[in-house]
């Protein structure tokens, strides 16, 4: 698809600059003005809408969401600016400098490659692609067109995690011999419905499902909760496990996938309208080092208000050196003597929630991608480490836990992990006809395609089909 398919006559986005007064983008300065537009307006989107507002010379000209009452909502806290339901109305608005995307995942891809179409520089919420041929069409769209484009894996401008991974990459730590990146932490169900959800007459909900299905919708919720259908989500490895992935390819400075993957897992203990798993583990390997990447959305055991923990931890990076253990969460970590026992150094950070918008800025201002902290091909990285986990667990089939023990690789981390997610879901009375062991995949980081074993089934994965009318193009 073309970018005229994406956008309305010109005439019309003349006269919504005209209506406000706006002068043309044009090369910018240190300190000159940046007027961006916020699409997505639930609570990340408000909460970057404020971040924003506070960086002095920045101007939110525009709101965008396809639920009206959201959108009405939120232009109630900004002064004077333009509300549009459908994000094409933006796209031609020559005062515009940056669009701030904060919409479901399956959204992330088509509209940055449009923005960078239409000249735009684009933040982009994690995860930034809901495939990984996504991910490729936004790193071509950006080298094409020469854009600058941030993704929202905000932790990469927290203190801490540039301080470490500074450490890391200089060999203060020695050797790294593997890494563990986690999010334990807990959901509810989301509901499972008889009839279709009705869809409010204030949601556009051709508009909200894009280039994904326009499915009916049986979970309760309309909002957040689709997060947890693959259709639309990512689950918690795409929600919460890619800050994770990201702060760990930061700080090793890892520019490729892994080139490995298994995954075991399941969504236990809820009948509901959900497929993503609530508990998930994987296994990779990136050049020789193994690396868990691991989610947990369950109590305990059953009847327990109890979240477990792993090495001291409930989300995080822990990296294991040949001089040190590294164990870092958002706003901060430690680094330890290798028996962990008596810590060598203390890194501070605030967690980047405003201190990434800022770099941003200061990239578009200077005109320098690579003053950023996130840059989209990093997102396409740790995004894609998600995508690999989540391959493996829909390729999956019915094991049981001796299954799993015996065919899982024996990483020294991985066993640790393993063990504690099956004594996790025996304390629940988890139903072991729901655990799933997906097939060890080969993975060639420099095609981004599966190779050997099973790859036919896994490269159909890597790409999904889309609505015509909103499909991310072949061509960018």
């Amino acid at each position: 698809m073309n970018r005229r398919s994406f956008i309305f006559k010109t005439a019309s986005a003349a006269a919504f600059a005209s209506s406000y007064n706006l002068l043309p983008a044009q090369s910018l300065g240190a300190n000159e003005r940046v007027n961006i537009a916020v699409i997505g307006l639930q609570h990340k989107g408000r909460s970057l809408v404020d971040h924003f507002m506070a960086i002095p010379g920045v101007r939110v000209i525009a709101l965008c969401d396809v639920d009206t009452k959201v959108l009405d909502q939120a232009a109630e806290r900004v002064p004077n600016v333009k509300k549009v339901q459908d994000y094409r109305r933006l796209l031609d608005i020559q005062a515009l400098d940056a669009i701030v995307i904060v919409t479901p995942n399956h959204w992330h891809a088509a509209m940055t490659i449009a923005a960078c179409q239409a000249g735009k520089h684009v933040y982009v919420e994690k995860p930034v692609s809901h495939c990984i041929w996504e991910g490729q069409q936004m790193c071509a769209a950006r080298e094409k067109y020469q854009r600058i484009i941030q993704s929202g894996t905000q932790h990469l401008s927290c203190p801490s995690i540039i301080d470490c991974g500074r450490d890391i990459r200089a060999g203060v730590y020695g050797k790294v011999l593997w890494a563990h990146c986690f999010k334990i932490n807990l959901r509810q169900s989301v509901g499972l419905r008889r009839s279709p959800l009705p869809i409010p007459d204030h949601i556009d909900y051709n508009l909200w499902a894009g280039p994904a299905p326009m499915a009916p919708i049986y979970r309760e919720r309309f909002h957040y909760d689709w997060h947890w259908d693959l259709r639309w989500g990512a689950g918690e490895m795409g929600n919460w496990g890619v800050h994770y992935t990201s702060d760990l390819c930061n700080m090793l400075g890892w520019s490729s996938m892994p080139d490995s993957v298994m995954s075991a897992g399941g969504r236990f203990l809820w009948e509901d309208a959900a497929d993503a798993p609530n508990m998930l583990f994987s296994a990779m390997k990136y050049q020789g080092i193994p690396l868990t990447v691991e989610i947990r959305n369950l109590t305990s055991a059953i009847g327990s208000q109890a979240m477990p923990a792993h090495m001291g931890m409930r989300n995080g990076v822990i990296i294991r050196c040949e001089n040190g253990l590294l164990k870092l969460s958002r706003g901060g970590g430690r680094a330890f003597t290798p028996d962990g026992k008596e810590i060598i150094k203390t890194y501070l950070g605030n967690g980047g929630a405003a201190d990434h918008p800022a770099n941003f800025i200061d990239a578009i201002r200077a005109d320098k991608h690579s003053l950023l902290n996130a840059p989209i091909e990093g997102g396409h990285i740790s995004s894609g480490i998600c995508h690999l986990a989540n391959i493996s667990y829909r390729l999956g089939t019915q094991a049981s836990p001796d299954e799993v023990r015996s065919r899982m690789p024996h990483y020294e981390n991985l066993r640790a992990t393993m063990d504690a997610h099956l004594h996790q879901l025996a304390a629940n009375e988890a139903d072991w006809s729901r655990l799933k062991l997906g097939p060890q995949l080969s993975f060639d980081p420099a095609t981004e395609t599966f190779t050997g074993n099973d790859a036919t089934g896994a490269n159909q994965l890597l790409r999904y089909d889309m609505r015509q009318e909103f499909a991310v193009p072949d061509q960018v």
